[in-house]
């Protein structure tokens, strides 16, 4: 449990999401603006969580919808350019998210020197990109072998998916945490933004204790008092952004009014 305040120097940590534009590949890449106006909208973006009081971000390629199980190398390469250039900038700890590959996820890390992902890292699950299978041995050898120290964030309620096989979220907190020794557990709503259910955040903390617990979507101002009451922090995306949609940029005055609001409660 320690590792949190080591990691990011306070209680109850808040991980901002700094969400990519499409990238080269990506369907909805906008090829005439290029990689220059990704990187430009990603500073835009970096400047504000960081200037509202995030205590850490993590890049993502959010808008590389639909998403791949299997990422393509550009991706990964573009992601890391995007990195690279914004690096001398960043001021706080940073993760990665190549959405939805965690050997891909673990190389970004390795190449940028993020200290955590976030991650579909165990278990198969029907979804809305097929059937979505993984191999938490094979990742795992994998991060020990790149970058033993990266934190493992483990997602265990994916977005657009449902666990295949009868079993219930404490069974899968349970059997995940002493299976696979995870750094922390995320929990989630049904996509990007929506809100994940106090009741279950509760009853996946009641039942791994001893492991950190994020509320990992739709965190937003009236309902971060209730959320972190439960949880040991929060990821947080859609709500820093312009009227809390998904597709806007950051809203500096959303971000400040959020952390305001929690360096409160804290």
């Amino acid at each position: 449990m320690n590792w949190l305040k080591e990691s990011f120097g306070v209680n109850k940590p808040i991980i901002a999401m700094c969400h990519l534009q499409a990238l080269p590949g990506d369907p909805s890449y906008n090829a005439e603006q290029g990689m220059e106006r990704v990187i430009e909208l990603a500073r835009h973006d970096l400047k504000h969580l960081q200037d509202g009081g995030v205590d850490a971000v993590m890049f993502s390629n959010e808008f590389s919808l639909p998403y791949l199980t299997q990422v393509k190398t550009v991706t990964t390469a573009a992601m890391a350019r995007v990195i690279g250039e914004l690096k001398s900038e960043i001021r706080i700890p940073f993760g990665v998210n190549v959405l939805w590959d965690p050997i891909a996820s673990i190389d970004l890390a390795a190449a940028t020197g993020a200290g955590f992902i976030r991650e579909i890292i165990t278990g198969v699950y029907a979804s809305d990109f097929g059937l979505w299978n993984t191999n938490v041995g094979a990742t795992v050898r994998h991060k020990m072998a790149l970058a033993p120290d990266l934190r493992m964030l483990y997602n265990i309620v994916p977005e657009a998916a449902a666990y295949l096989g009868n079993r219930n979220i404490v069974d899968i907190a349970k059997s995940t945490v002493f299976n696979n020794r995870p750094d922390a557990l995320c929990v989630s709503g049904l996509t990007a933004g929506a809100e994940t259910d106090t009741q279950v955040l509760s009853s996946v903390k009641k039942a791994v204790p001893n492991t950190v617990v994020l509320c990992n979507t739709g965190c937003r101002i009236d309902n971060v008092d209730r959320q972190l009451a439960v949880s040991d922090g929060a990821v947080v995306g859609s709500t820093f952004k312009i009227d809390g949609n998904f597709d806007n940029l950051v809203d500096p005055a959303r971000v400040k009014a959020f952390m305001d609001k929690v360096k409160s409660l804290r």
